[in-house]
């Protein structure tokens, strides 16, 4: 794994657990070896100048998948062993690995085979375990199983001793997390793959040379099936299919690619193309092996398998990895990862997660045996959102509105815009809707523990602030008591991250909280989508729309005018987007600081139309790395330094998404006392400057 020291490029992938791959699909003509190894020399010369690493070629690439009993002419197997020398030759100029797939002849049987190359070398070379022979497959007639070689080492283009067998684990010395494993098409689609194993045996990169050719949705089906197989190795999966060349005597070919990371897929062939193609994308690496790590099930299931897995050969493989310049990802990251970029998806995700919170307040409402609940409405995003699944909820319930009791609690500095959205909120979802000013309740408590500002004094400082929060979560509390509910919380997944809440008798505080696993930069989608598809009935939709283009504002203390709100969240705790993005890669992966700022340069440093979701083009940013850093160093102080022991011990509340809970009882346990010295030092590795 690597680790970034002073002097280490930062605007390089290699620096950060990155690795380049590649899938190549080559012209090829049928039997005629000397033309496909051409091809498939100028595709390694490719991926040579890509500074890609690995790169995987199609089955049976150096003679052509389809040449059915041709593969038993004595001709056409020497000039295939002929061309994989071309190639070898051909590749010490190359830096990337290579896998190619060839017929090859050892101990009288004929395996189809994918040999694994670099710089002149043979790496080793892997038969095909399964072989189909149903419906347009006949491979048995011509090939032997892997299973049926003897011996664990064979003698090829005047190398010896190269390792032979579908159990070999190649491992790059200078990547220490770059383990991969070959396996041949039909390998992939058997219930139990060698892959699988390999999986556990350690291979974070799973090789598949394939040529499968073409019937109607097979595409979707093998697309399915990388990514699924990807996801269920916690692994990359590389598949090369045949293309353009091929025998069409009786199938037809589409040259299907595909690079896959962990049930993702990361980037795709141009199908039935009769131009040659390298597809490439960065795997990283980091995120597999750390997805490992926390799965313990993973590791449970590699030591049941502990016997299956004793067979496995390491390989050790070298490379010149290019690490000394500025060396940047094709592969994007998407700004908002809480958030899917795809409509269509999106509004899918919204769905989802506003289901999964009502569903989660009928179960306590039920299990409570209320009926009734109170929120505090400030006319802001969150307590917006809250106040949708709590109207929600009584629809499913069949109660009426009316038993959500609503409460705006204008204070010292609430903005003649919020009050009105809030009023206006109230009465568009019908709930029970009241008013209450607690600015009296305020001065009592002020002059009580004799604050300036009982004096008249313009003193705002915390206790200015706090005393307010914590009037209006006091009143909450007595009011739920008085008519027999429950207080729902209004504090969101980012504020938890940040400590952006007033500790114990304060917003902090409820008897459940229905947004706490919901992120500020999802939570604007999701209210966007109840607005655009009418989820609360008419009237409620305009309403929405005004509230989401609101900046965020705890509105404690007083402007110049009662207009607009005189503070802005985001100037205390950075931008939200940024510390949204933060807060994902940190908390689901573990991220250092230092990969986490390369990734967010990656994902912000432009203002790329197509990665804002939804948002006009003239609110787009876009971010430099010296004010990434600033706020990751803010993100690192509150994060793991000072906010831990608000989310120690925050009340119940559903978790929403796989990157999605800091609740001491779910995903995130932490110690409420720790330093966040080692995150600060790495910060200061992030340059200030491009």
């Amino acid at each position: 794994m690597a680790i970034l020291k002073a002097g280490d490029p930062f605007f390089n992938l290699y620096s950060h657990d990155l690795a380049r791959v590649a899938v190549a699909v080559p012209r090829v003509r049928v039997a005629d070896p000397a033309y496909n190894a051409e091809q498939t020399i100028a595709l390694l010369g490719e991926a040579d100048a890509r500074q890609v690493v690995l790169v995987a070629f199609p089955e049976l690439g150096l003679s052509a998948y389809s040449c059915d009993d041709l593969f038993h002419q004595r001709a056409l197997l020497d000039a295939v062993e002929l061309a994989l020398g071309r190639v070898l030759e051909a590749s010490k100029a190359f830096n990337p690995i290579a896998v190619v797939g060839l017929p090859l002849r050892v101990d009288d049987r004929l395996f189809n085979c994918a040999a694994v190359l670099r710089r002149g070398r043979l790496l080793g070379v892997v038969p095909k375990s399964y072989l189909p022979n149903y419906r347009e497959f006949y491979e048995a007639r011509q090939f032997a199983p892997g299973h049926e070689a003897r011996r664990a080492g064979i003698e090829l283009a005047g190398q010896a001793d190269v390792p032979f067998g579908s159990a070999l684990l190649f491992r790059v010395r200078e990547l220490p997390l770059l383990r991969f494993h070959v396996e041949i098409c039909e390998d992939l689609w058997v219930p139990i793959a060698p892959s699988a194993r390999a999986a556990l045996a350690g291979a974070t990169v799973l090789v598949n040379p394939s040529g499968s050719p073409i019937t109607v949705a097979k595409a979707d089906y093998r697309r399915q099936l990388a990514q699924s197989h990807s996801a269920r190795c916690l692994a990359a999966y590389l598949y090369a299919g045949a293309g353009y060349g091929e025998s069409t005597t009786d199938l037809a070919w589409d040259g299907h690619a595909l690079i896959c990371e962990n049930g993702n897929l990361l980037a795709e062939s141009r199908r039935f193309d009769d131009e040659p193609q390298l597809v490439v994308s960065e795997l990283d690496l980091e995120r597999l092996s750390t997805e490992r790590m926390r799965q313990t099930t993973f590791g449970d299931n590699a030591a049941q398998e502990a016997a299956g897995l004793a067979g496995f050969r390491d390989v050790s493989v070298s490379l010149d990895v290019p690490r000394a310049a500025r060396l940047l990802p094709g592969r994007r990251w998407e700004r908002f990862p809480y958030v899917p970029s795809d409509p269509a998806q999106r509004a899918e995700r919204s769905s989802e997660v506003y289901r999964i919170q009502v569903h989660a307040l009928i179960k306590r409402l039920e299990s409570a045996r209320l009926e009734r609940v109170v929120i505090g409405v400030s006319g802001g995003l969150d307590s917006t959102h809250a106040l949708l699944v709590c109207a929600q909820a009584m629809d499913r319930l069949k109660l009426p509105r009316k038993n959500i009791l609503a409460y705006t609690m204008p204070g010292f500095a609430t903005s003649d815009r919020s009050l009105e959205q809030a009023r206006a909120l109230m009465q568009a979802v019908g709930c029970e809707a009241r008013e209450l000013d607690i600015r009296p309740a305020s001065m009592q408590m002020f002059g009580d523990i004799e604050h300036p500002f009982a004096r008249g004094e313009a003193v705002h400082d915390i206790t200015f602030e706090n005393v307010q929060a914590g009037e209006r979560t006091s009143h909450l509390f007595r009011l739920a008591n008085l008519h027999r509910a429950i207080v729902i919380g209004t504090g969101d997944l980012s504020e938890l991250a940040l400590g952006w809440c007033t500790y114990g008798v304060g917003d902090h505080m409820s008897h459940y909280a229905v947004n706490a696993s919901v992120p500020k930069t999802l939570m604007r989608y999701v209210i966007r989508w109840i607005a655009e598809s009418d989820q609360l009935g008419p009237g409620v939709g305009d309403v929405l729309l005004r509230i989401v283009e609101m900046p965020s504002s705890p509105e404690l203390v007083p402007g110049a005018s009662a207009e607009q709100p005189f503070q802005e969240t985001e100037s205390s705790t950075g931008p939200y987007e940024l510390q949204d993005f933060n807060l994902y890669y940190t908390s689901r992966f573990g991220y250092a600081p230092t990969k986490v700022a390369f990734l967010a340069w990656c994902a912000w440093h432009e203002r790329d139309a197509g990665s804002w979701p939804g948002v006009p083009s003239a609110q787009r940013k876009a971010y430099g790395i010296a004010d990434i850093k600033q706020h990751l160093e803010t993100f690192s102080q509150k994060f793991f330094g000072s906010s831990q022991f608000k989310r120690s011990c925050i009340p119940n509340g559903p978790k929403i998404g796989s990157g999605g809970s800091l609740s001491p009882r779910g995903d995130w346990r932490a110690p409420s006392d720790g330093e966040a010295t080692a995150w600060l030092a790495q910060v200061e590795l992030v340059p200030d400057r491009e």
